[in-house]
Protein backbone atom coordinates (compact mmCIF):
# COMPACT_ATOMS: atom_id res chain seq x y z
CA UNK A 1 0.00 0.00 0.00
CA UNK A 2 1.25 3.48 -0.86
CA UNK A 3 1.08 6.50 1.43
CA UNK A 4 -1.79 8.85 0.64
CA UNK A 5 -0.55 12.16 -0.85
CA UNK A 6 -1.16 15.55 0.73
CA UNK A 7 -3.08 18.44 -0.76
CA UNK A 8 -1.74 21.98 -1.24
CA UNK A 9 -2.29 22.82 2.45
CA UNK A 10 -0.31 19.81 3.63
CA UNK A 11 -3.38 17.89 4.79
CA UNK A 12 -3.21 14.16 4.12
CA UNK A 13 -5.93 13.02 1.74
CA UNK A 14 -7.70 9.92 3.05
CA UNK A 15 -8.81 7.50 0.31
CA UNK A 16 -12.46 6.46 0.35
CA UNK A 17 -11.82 3.16 -1.49
CA UNK A 18 -8.04 2.70 -1.41
CA UNK A 19 -7.00 -0.92 -0.90
CA UNK A 20 -10.19 -2.05 0.84
CA UNK A 21 -11.09 -5.51 -0.43
CA UNK A 22 -14.60 -5.96 0.96
CA UNK A 23 -15.99 -2.68 -0.30
CA UNK A 24 -18.06 -1.96 -3.40
CA UNK A 25 -16.07 0.12 -5.85
CA UNK A 26 -17.85 3.23 -7.08
CA UNK A 27 -15.36 4.54 -9.66
CA UNK A 28 -16.30 4.44 -13.32
CA UNK A 29 -14.28 5.68 -16.29
CA UNK A 30 -13.09 8.88 -14.60
CA UNK A 31 -9.35 9.07 -13.74
CA UNK A 32 -8.41 7.48 -10.42
CA UNK A 33 -7.06 10.23 -8.11
CA UNK A 34 -3.62 9.85 -6.57
CA UNK A 35 -5.09 9.37 -3.09
CA UNK A 36 -6.80 6.19 -4.31
CA UNK A 37 -3.74 4.75 -6.08
CA UNK A 38 -2.29 1.61 -4.50
CA UNK A 39 -0.83 -1.81 -5.22
CA UNK A 40 2.18 -3.05 -7.15
CA UNK A 41 2.68 -4.45 -10.68
CA UNK A 42 3.22 -7.94 -9.26
CA UNK A 43 -0.53 -8.31 -8.65
CA UNK A 44 -1.03 -8.23 -12.43
CA UNK A 45 0.81 -11.55 -12.74
CA UNK A 46 -1.87 -13.68 -11.08
CA UNK A 47 -4.71 -11.41 -12.13
CA UNK A 48 -3.95 -12.33 -15.74
CA UNK A 49 -2.83 -15.91 -15.09
CA UNK A 50 -5.83 -17.20 -13.11
CA UNK A 51 -8.55 -16.32 -15.66
CA UNK A 52 -6.80 -18.36 -18.34
CA UNK A 53 -6.30 -21.54 -16.33
CA UNK A 54 -9.71 -22.77 -17.41
CA UNK A 55 -11.51 -24.93 -19.92
CA UNK A 56 -11.96 -22.22 -22.56
CA UNK A 57 -8.16 -22.15 -22.86
CA UNK A 58 -8.02 -25.95 -23.02
CA UNK A 59 -10.45 -25.87 -25.91
CA UNK A 60 -8.15 -23.69 -28.03
CA UNK A 61 -5.72 -26.59 -28.13
CA UNK A 62 -8.49 -29.15 -28.62
CA UNK A 63 -9.92 -27.52 -31.75
CA UNK A 64 -6.43 -26.96 -33.18
CA UNK A 65 -6.07 -30.75 -33.41
CA UNK A 66 -9.65 -31.98 -33.82
CA UNK A 67 -11.10 -29.26 -36.08
CA UNK A 68 -8.07 -27.69 -37.76
CA UNK A 69 -6.32 -30.98 -38.56
CA UNK A 70 -2.91 -30.27 -37.00
CA UNK A 71 -0.73 -32.78 -35.20
CA UNK A 72 0.34 -32.00 -31.66
CA UNK A 73 3.64 -30.32 -32.53
CA UNK A 74 2.16 -28.17 -35.29
CA UNK A 75 -0.63 -27.10 -32.97
CA UNK A 76 1.86 -26.27 -30.21
CA UNK A 77 3.89 -24.02 -32.50
CA UNK A 78 0.79 -22.14 -33.69
CA UNK A 79 -0.56 -21.77 -30.15
CA UNK A 80 2.70 -20.44 -28.73
CA UNK A 81 3.22 -17.94 -31.55
CA UNK A 82 -0.32 -16.56 -31.43
CA UNK A 83 -0.32 -16.34 -27.64
CA UNK A 84 3.06 -14.59 -27.57
CA UNK A 85 1.89 -11.81 -29.88
CA UNK A 86 -1.34 -11.25 -27.96
CA UNK A 87 0.53 -11.20 -24.65
CA UNK A 88 3.14 -8.73 -25.88
CA UNK A 89 0.54 -6.10 -26.78
CA UNK A 90 -1.28 -6.81 -23.53
CA UNK A 91 1.78 -5.80 -21.55
CA UNK A 92 2.20 -2.62 -23.60
CA UNK A 93 -1.41 -1.54 -23.08
CA UNK A 94 -1.23 -2.23 -19.33
CA UNK A 95 1.10 0.78 -19.11
CA UNK A 96 -1.90 3.03 -19.77
CA UNK A 97 -3.28 2.27 -16.30
CA UNK A 98 -0.74 4.08 -14.10
CA UNK A 99 -0.28 6.72 -16.80
CA UNK A 100 -3.90 7.86 -17.12
CA UNK A 101 -5.83 6.04 -14.37
CA UNK A 102 -8.75 5.15 -16.66
CA UNK A 103 -10.13 1.92 -18.22
CA UNK A 104 -8.63 0.76 -21.51
CA UNK A 105 -11.66 1.64 -23.61
CA UNK A 106 -11.59 5.21 -22.24
CA UNK A 107 -7.97 5.46 -23.45
CA UNK A 108 -9.38 4.62 -26.89
CA UNK A 109 -10.70 8.19 -27.12
CA UNK A 110 -7.21 9.25 -28.21
CA UNK A 111 -7.42 7.04 -31.28
CA UNK A 112 -11.12 7.35 -32.15
CA UNK A 113 -12.28 10.61 -30.60
CA UNK A 114 -14.88 10.94 -27.85
CA UNK A 115 -17.88 10.04 -30.00
CA UNK A 116 -16.04 7.74 -32.37
CA UNK A 117 -14.99 5.66 -29.38
CA UNK A 118 -18.63 4.66 -28.86
CA UNK A 119 -18.24 1.91 -31.46
CA UNK A 120 -15.22 0.00 -30.08
CA UNK A 121 -16.31 0.55 -26.46
CA UNK A 122 -19.79 -0.70 -27.25
CA UNK A 123 -18.49 -3.72 -29.13
CA UNK A 124 -16.18 -4.65 -26.26
CA UNK A 125 -19.03 -4.33 -23.75
CA UNK A 126 -20.99 -6.90 -25.78
CA UNK A 127 -18.04 -9.19 -26.50
CA UNK A 128 -16.80 -9.35 -22.90
CA UNK A 129 -20.08 -9.13 -21.02
CA UNK A 130 -22.17 -11.29 -23.34
CA UNK A 131 -19.88 -13.34 -25.61
CA UNK A 132 -17.03 -14.33 -23.31
CA UNK A 133 -19.31 -14.41 -20.29
CA UNK A 134 -21.53 -16.94 -22.07
CA UNK A 135 -18.62 -19.10 -23.29
CA UNK A 136 -17.02 -19.45 -19.88
CA UNK A 137 -20.28 -19.88 -18.02
CA UNK A 138 -21.28 -22.75 -20.30
CA UNK A 139 -18.02 -24.62 -19.69
CA UNK A 140 -18.43 -24.17 -15.94
CA UNK A 141 -22.06 -25.32 -16.13
CA UNK A 142 -21.07 -28.50 -17.97
CA UNK A 143 -18.35 -29.16 -15.40
CA UNK A 144 -20.81 -28.73 -12.53
CA UNK A 145 -23.31 -30.93 -14.37
CA UNK A 146 -20.71 -33.68 -14.83
CA UNK A 147 -19.55 -33.41 -11.23
CA UNK A 148 -22.95 -33.38 -9.51
CA UNK A 149 -25.51 -34.54 -12.13
CA UNK A 150 -27.31 -31.25 -11.54
CA UNK A 151 -29.06 -30.28 -14.78
CA UNK A 152 -27.22 -27.78 -17.06
CA UNK A 153 -29.58 -24.82 -16.52
CA UNK A 154 -29.49 -24.73 -12.70
CA UNK A 155 -25.74 -25.41 -12.93
CA UNK A 156 -25.43 -22.36 -15.16
CA UNK A 157 -27.41 -20.16 -12.79
CA UNK A 158 -25.29 -21.12 -9.79
CA UNK A 159 -22.11 -20.28 -11.68
CA UNK A 160 -23.22 -16.88 -12.97
CA UNK A 161 -24.31 -15.71 -9.52
CA UNK A 162 -20.74 -16.21 -8.24
CA UNK A 163 -19.28 -14.44 -11.29
CA UNK A 164 -21.55 -11.43 -11.00
CA UNK A 165 -21.00 -11.04 -7.24
CA UNK A 166 -17.22 -10.76 -7.69
CA UNK A 167 -17.55 -8.22 -10.50
CA UNK A 168 -20.18 -6.31 -8.54
CA UNK A 169 -17.86 -5.75 -5.56
CA UNK A 170 -15.18 -4.45 -7.88
CA UNK A 171 -11.50 -3.90 -8.58
CA UNK A 172 -9.80 -4.84 -5.31
CA UNK A 173 -11.95 -7.91 -4.72
CA UNK A 174 -11.29 -9.10 -8.28
CA UNK A 175 -7.52 -8.88 -7.69
CA UNK A 176 -7.81 -10.68 -4.34
CA UNK A 177 -9.98 -13.45 -5.78
CA UNK A 178 -7.53 -14.09 -8.65
CA UNK A 179 -4.61 -14.15 -6.22
CA UNK A 180 -6.07 -16.95 -4.11
CA UNK A 181 -7.53 -18.85 -7.05
CA UNK A 182 -4.18 -18.96 -8.86
CA UNK A 183 -2.27 -21.60 -6.82
CA UNK A 184 -5.24 -23.99 -6.69
CA UNK A 185 -5.84 -23.71 -10.43
CA UNK A 186 -2.15 -24.02 -11.30
CA UNK A 187 -1.58 -27.16 -9.21
CA UNK A 188 -4.69 -28.97 -10.45
CA UNK A 189 -4.14 -28.21 -14.14
CA UNK A 190 -0.46 -29.14 -13.95
CA UNK A 191 -1.43 -32.50 -12.43
CA UNK A 192 -3.97 -32.99 -15.20
CA UNK A 193 -1.31 -32.04 -17.74
CA UNK A 194 1.14 -34.63 -16.46
CA UNK A 195 -1.53 -37.34 -16.66
CA UNK A 196 -2.66 -36.17 -20.09
CA UNK A 197 0.84 -36.27 -21.56
CA UNK A 198 1.27 -39.81 -20.24
CA UNK A 199 -1.77 -40.93 -22.23
CA UNK A 200 -1.44 -38.68 -25.29
CA UNK A 201 -0.29 -39.77 -28.75
CA UNK A 202 2.10 -36.90 -29.41
CA UNK A 203 3.52 -38.54 -32.52
CA UNK A 204 0.20 -38.77 -34.36
CA UNK A 205 0.12 -37.54 -37.95
CA UNK A 206 -2.85 -35.22 -37.62
CA UNK A 207 -5.57 -34.83 -40.25
CA UNK A 208 -3.57 -32.85 -42.80
CA UNK A 209 -4.44 -29.35 -41.69
CA UNK A 210 -1.36 -27.92 -43.39
CA UNK A 211 -0.60 -24.21 -43.48
CA UNK A 212 -4.31 -23.38 -43.51
CA UNK A 213 -4.87 -25.26 -40.26
CA UNK A 214 -1.78 -23.65 -38.78
CA UNK A 215 -3.04 -20.17 -39.59
CA UNK A 216 -6.46 -21.01 -38.16
CA UNK A 217 -4.87 -22.19 -34.90
CA UNK A 218 -2.56 -19.17 -34.81
CA UNK A 219 -5.48 -16.78 -35.34
CA UNK A 220 -7.50 -18.53 -32.68
CA UNK A 221 -4.70 -18.29 -30.11
CA UNK A 222 -3.97 -14.68 -30.99
CA UNK A 223 -7.66 -13.81 -30.85
CA UNK A 224 -7.94 -15.44 -27.46
CA UNK A 225 -4.91 -13.68 -25.94
CA UNK A 226 -5.49 -10.34 -27.67
CA UNK A 227 -9.16 -10.57 -26.73
CA UNK A 228 -8.05 -9.48 -23.25
CA UNK A 229 -6.22 -6.40 -24.63
CA UNK A 230 -9.28 -4.08 -24.56
CA UNK A 231 -9.38 -4.54 -20.78
CA UNK A 232 -5.66 -4.30 -20.04
CA UNK A 233 -5.57 -1.03 -18.11
CA UNK A 234 -8.84 -1.80 -16.28
CA UNK A 235 -6.74 -3.70 -13.73
CA UNK A 236 -3.64 -1.48 -13.67
CA UNK A 237 -5.35 1.91 -13.44
CA UNK A 238 -5.17 1.99 -9.62
CA UNK A 239 -1.38 1.57 -9.63
CA UNK A 240 0.60 4.67 -8.54
CA UNK A 241 1.89 6.88 -11.34
CA UNK A 242 5.41 5.99 -10.16
CA UNK A 243 4.90 2.23 -10.64
CA UNK A 244 7.85 0.60 -12.40
CA UNK A 245 7.07 0.68 -16.14
CA UNK A 246 9.02 -2.44 -17.04
CA UNK A 247 7.28 -4.53 -14.36
CA UNK A 248 3.89 -3.04 -15.21
CA UNK A 249 4.29 -4.34 -18.76
CA UNK A 250 6.15 -7.56 -17.90
CA UNK A 251 3.91 -9.14 -15.27
CA UNK A 252 0.60 -9.05 -17.18
CA UNK A 253 2.33 -10.24 -20.36
CA UNK A 254 4.01 -13.15 -18.55
CA UNK A 255 0.88 -14.09 -16.62
CA UNK A 256 -1.19 -14.15 -19.79
CA UNK A 257 1.39 -15.96 -21.94
CA UNK A 258 2.40 -18.69 -19.50
CA UNK A 259 -1.15 -19.60 -18.50
CA UNK A 260 -2.59 -19.63 -22.03
CA UNK A 261 0.43 -21.40 -23.51
CA UNK A 262 0.59 -24.22 -20.96
CA UNK A 263 -3.15 -24.86 -20.68
CA UNK A 264 -3.82 -24.73 -24.43
CA UNK A 265 -0.94 -27.13 -25.15
CA UNK A 266 -2.43 -29.52 -22.56
CA UNK A 267 -5.66 -29.22 -24.51
CA UNK A 268 -3.89 -30.09 -27.76
CA UNK A 269 -2.38 -33.17 -26.12
CA UNK A 270 -5.78 -34.23 -24.73
CA UNK A 271 -7.26 -34.08 -28.25
CA UNK A 272 -4.99 -36.97 -29.30
CA UNK A 273 -6.72 -39.23 -26.73
CA UNK A 274 -9.92 -40.98 -27.85
CA UNK A 275 -12.87 -39.59 -25.90
CA UNK A 276 -16.06 -41.45 -24.94
CA UNK A 277 -18.80 -41.18 -27.58
CA UNK A 278 -21.35 -38.45 -26.88
CA UNK A 279 -19.36 -36.96 -24.04
CA UNK A 280 -19.72 -33.24 -23.28
CA UNK A 281 -16.58 -31.17 -23.99
CA UNK A 282 -15.62 -31.12 -20.31
CA UNK A 283 -16.31 -34.84 -19.84
CA UNK A 284 -14.18 -35.60 -22.91
CA UNK A 285 -11.26 -33.68 -21.39
CA UNK A 286 -11.47 -35.48 -18.05
CA UNK A 287 -12.46 -38.92 -19.34
CA UNK A 288 -8.93 -40.39 -19.24
CA UNK A 289 -8.13 -39.09 -15.76
CA UNK A 290 -8.48 -41.14 -12.55
CA UNK A 291 -11.65 -40.38 -10.60
CA UNK A 292 -10.07 -38.25 -7.88
CA UNK A 293 -8.16 -36.10 -10.38
CA UNK A 294 -11.14 -35.88 -12.73
CA UNK A 295 -13.26 -34.42 -9.93
CA UNK A 296 -10.53 -31.94 -9.00
CA UNK A 297 -10.25 -30.83 -12.63
CA UNK A 298 -14.00 -30.33 -12.86
CA UNK A 299 -13.83 -28.15 -9.74
CA UNK A 300 -10.92 -26.25 -11.29
CA UNK A 301 -12.88 -25.74 -14.52
CA UNK A 302 -15.67 -24.16 -12.47
CA UNK A 303 -13.23 -21.99 -10.50
CA UNK A 304 -11.36 -20.99 -13.67
CA UNK A 305 -14.54 -19.96 -15.44
CA UNK A 306 -15.55 -17.85 -12.46
CA UNK A 307 -12.07 -16.27 -12.45
CA UNK A 308 -12.35 -15.40 -16.14
CA UNK A 309 -15.88 -14.11 -16.02
CA UNK A 310 -15.24 -11.93 -12.99
CA UNK A 311 -12.91 -9.99 -15.31
CA UNK A 312 -15.22 -10.19 -18.31
CA UNK A 313 -18.27 -8.81 -16.56
CA UNK A 314 -16.18 -6.15 -14.78
CA UNK A 315 -14.50 -5.00 -18.01
CA UNK A 316 -17.83 -5.02 -19.80
CA UNK A 317 -19.16 -2.58 -17.21
CA UNK A 318 -16.01 -0.48 -17.58
CA UNK A 319 -16.58 -0.33 -21.33
CA UNK A 320 -20.15 0.86 -20.76
CA UNK A 321 -18.93 3.65 -18.47
CA UNK A 322 -16.33 4.56 -21.13
CA UNK A 323 -19.15 5.31 -23.59
CA UNK A 324 -19.39 8.67 -21.85
CA UNK A 325 -23.15 8.75 -21.44
CA UNK A 326 -24.60 10.70 -18.53
CA UNK A 327 -26.30 7.88 -16.64
CA UNK A 328 -28.65 8.22 -13.65
CA UNK A 329 -26.95 7.86 -10.24
CA UNK A 330 -28.51 4.44 -9.59
CA UNK A 331 -27.00 3.06 -12.80
CA UNK A 332 -23.39 3.01 -11.63
CA UNK A 333 -20.63 0.53 -12.37
CA UNK A 334 -21.93 -2.14 -9.98
CA UNK A 335 -25.48 -1.98 -11.39
CA UNK A 336 -24.09 -2.25 -14.93
CA UNK A 337 -22.22 -5.41 -13.88
CA UNK A 338 -25.54 -7.00 -12.93
CA UNK A 339 -27.16 -6.00 -16.23
CA UNK A 340 -24.22 -7.37 -18.23
CA UNK A 341 -24.41 -10.60 -16.22
CA UNK A 342 -28.09 -11.00 -17.05
CA UNK A 343 -27.43 -10.50 -20.78
CA UNK A 344 -24.49 -12.92 -20.70
CA UNK A 345 -26.56 -15.52 -18.87
CA UNK A 346 -29.25 -15.35 -21.56
CA UNK A 347 -26.61 -15.91 -24.26
CA UNK A 348 -25.12 -18.82 -22.31
CA UNK A 349 -28.53 -20.43 -21.92
CA UNK A 350 -29.10 -20.18 -25.68
CA UNK A 351 -25.77 -21.88 -26.49
CA UNK A 352 -26.03 -24.83 -24.09
CA UNK A 353 -27.28 -27.13 -26.84
CA UNK A 354 -24.31 -26.72 -29.22
CA UNK A 355 -21.49 -25.28 -27.16
CA UNK A 356 -18.58 -26.75 -29.13
CA UNK A 357 -19.41 -25.26 -32.54
CA UNK A 358 -20.58 -21.99 -31.02
CA UNK A 359 -17.24 -21.59 -29.22
CA UNK A 360 -15.16 -22.43 -32.32
CA UNK A 361 -16.94 -19.74 -34.36
CA UNK A 362 -16.72 -17.21 -31.52
CA UNK A 363 -12.96 -17.67 -31.08
CA UNK A 364 -12.34 -16.86 -34.73
CA UNK A 365 -14.78 -13.98 -35.02
CA UNK A 366 -13.48 -12.32 -31.83
CA UNK A 367 -10.19 -11.47 -33.54
CA UNK A 368 -11.95 -9.86 -36.50
CA UNK A 369 -12.52 -6.60 -34.63
CA UNK A 370 -9.65 -6.82 -32.14
CA UNK A 371 -7.02 -6.90 -34.92
CA UNK A 372 -8.06 -3.59 -36.58
CA UNK A 373 -8.75 -1.96 -33.20
CA UNK A 374 -5.32 -2.95 -31.93
CA UNK A 375 -3.63 -1.68 -35.08
CA UNK A 376 -5.12 1.79 -34.68
CA UNK A 377 -4.49 1.97 -30.93
CA UNK A 378 -0.84 0.93 -31.18
CA UNK A 379 -0.10 3.41 -33.97
CA UNK A 380 -1.71 6.18 -31.91
CA UNK A 381 0.53 5.26 -28.97
CA UNK A 382 3.55 5.55 -31.23
CA UNK A 383 2.48 8.91 -32.66
CA UNK A 384 1.76 10.46 -29.24
CA UNK A 385 5.07 9.30 -27.71
CA UNK A 386 6.41 12.88 -27.48
CA UNK A 387 3.14 14.50 -26.33
CA UNK A 388 3.16 15.54 -22.64
CA UNK A 389 1.00 13.34 -20.42
CA UNK A 390 -0.81 16.39 -19.02
CA UNK A 391 -1.93 17.42 -22.49
CA UNK A 392 -3.12 13.91 -23.29
CA UNK A 393 -4.93 13.53 -19.97
CA UNK A 394 -6.90 16.72 -20.60
CA UNK A 395 -8.03 15.32 -23.96
CA UNK A 396 -9.59 12.24 -22.32
CA UNK A 397 -12.53 14.20 -20.92
CA UNK A 398 -12.94 16.54 -23.90
CA UNK A 399 -16.33 15.67 -25.40
CA UNK A 400 -15.60 17.82 -28.46
CA UNK A 401 -12.40 15.96 -29.35
CA UNK A 402 -12.75 14.10 -32.65
CA UNK A 403 -10.31 11.90 -34.55
CA UNK A 404 -11.98 10.69 -37.75
CA UNK A 405 -8.89 8.88 -39.11
CA UNK A 406 -9.12 6.36 -36.25
CA UNK A 407 -12.70 5.29 -36.77
CA UNK A 408 -12.22 5.36 -40.58
CA UNK A 409 -9.16 3.10 -40.37
CA UNK A 410 -10.97 0.72 -38.00
CA UNK A 411 -14.02 0.36 -40.25
CA UNK A 412 -12.02 0.07 -43.47
CA UNK A 413 -9.76 -2.56 -41.91
CA UNK A 414 -12.81 -4.63 -40.98
CA UNK A 415 -14.49 -4.03 -44.35
CA UNK A 416 -11.41 -5.19 -46.25
CA UNK A 417 -10.34 -8.13 -44.09
CA UNK A 418 -13.63 -9.86 -43.26
CA UNK A 419 -15.21 -10.21 -46.74
CA UNK A 420 -11.93 -11.18 -48.37
CA UNK A 421 -10.23 -13.39 -45.79
CA UNK A 422 -12.88 -14.78 -43.42
CA UNK A 423 -12.98 -18.59 -43.32
CA UNK A 424 -16.01 -19.55 -41.28
CA UNK A 425 -18.40 -22.47 -41.45
CA UNK A 426 -21.19 -20.18 -42.70
CA UNK A 427 -19.08 -17.78 -44.77
CA UNK A 428 -15.84 -18.25 -46.70
CA UNK A 429 -14.14 -15.15 -48.08
CA UNK A 430 -12.82 -14.80 -51.60
CA UNK A 431 -9.16 -15.49 -50.78
CA UNK A 432 -9.57 -18.78 -48.83
CA UNK A 433 -12.20 -19.85 -51.35
CA UNK A 434 -9.62 -19.54 -54.13
CA UNK A 435 -6.63 -20.67 -52.04
CA UNK A 436 -7.72 -22.81 -49.04
CA UNK A 437 -4.14 -22.95 -47.78
CA UNK A 438 -4.56 -19.37 -46.50
CA UNK A 439 -6.74 -20.62 -43.67
CA UNK A 440 -8.13 -17.60 -41.82
CA UNK A 441 -5.80 -14.61 -41.62
CA UNK A 442 -8.58 -12.05 -41.23
CA UNK A 443 -7.23 -10.72 -37.94
CA UNK A 444 -3.72 -10.25 -39.33
CA UNK A 445 -4.92 -8.50 -42.46
CA UNK A 446 -7.25 -6.29 -40.42
CA UNK A 447 -4.42 -5.33 -38.09
CA UNK A 448 -2.02 -4.44 -40.91
CA UNK A 449 -4.60 -2.57 -43.02
CA UNK A 450 -5.96 -0.50 -40.13
CA UNK A 451 -2.52 0.28 -38.67
CA UNK A 452 -1.06 1.35 -42.03
CA UNK A 453 -4.11 3.33 -43.06
CA UNK A 454 -4.33 5.11 -39.72
CA UNK A 455 -0.67 6.13 -39.85
CA UNK A 456 -1.25 7.71 -43.27
CA UNK A 457 -4.60 9.36 -42.47
CA UNK A 458 -3.46 10.65 -39.08
CA UNK A 459 -0.42 12.39 -40.54
CA UNK A 460 -2.51 13.81 -43.41
CA UNK A 461 -5.11 15.14 -40.95
CA UNK A 462 -2.43 16.88 -38.89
Amino acid sequence: MTTAPADSTGTTLTPEYGDKVIAVETAGSEPIPDAERHGSPLQLLWTWASPNIEFATVYIGVISVLFFGLNFWQATAALLLGTALGSLTHGILSLDGPRFGVPQMAVGRFAFGFRGNLLPAGVNALVAGVGWFAVNSVSAAFALNTLTDLRPLPSLLLVVVAEVVIGFIGHNFVHAFEKYAFPALAVIFLLAGVWTFKEADLGGAGAGGGIGGFLLAFSTAWGYAAGWNPGASDYSRYLPRTANRFKTALYPAVGLFVSVAIVSVIGAASATIVAPEGATPTAAFTGHLPGWLSNLVLLAIILGAVSANALNVYSSAMSVTALGFKLPPWLGRSAIVVLCGVAGTAAAWASLADAGHAYEAFLLVIAYWVGPWLGVVLVERWLQARTPVEQLAARLGDRTFANWPGIAALLIGIAVSVPLFSNQEKYVGWVPEQWPSFGDITCLVGFVVSAGLYAVLRRAAR
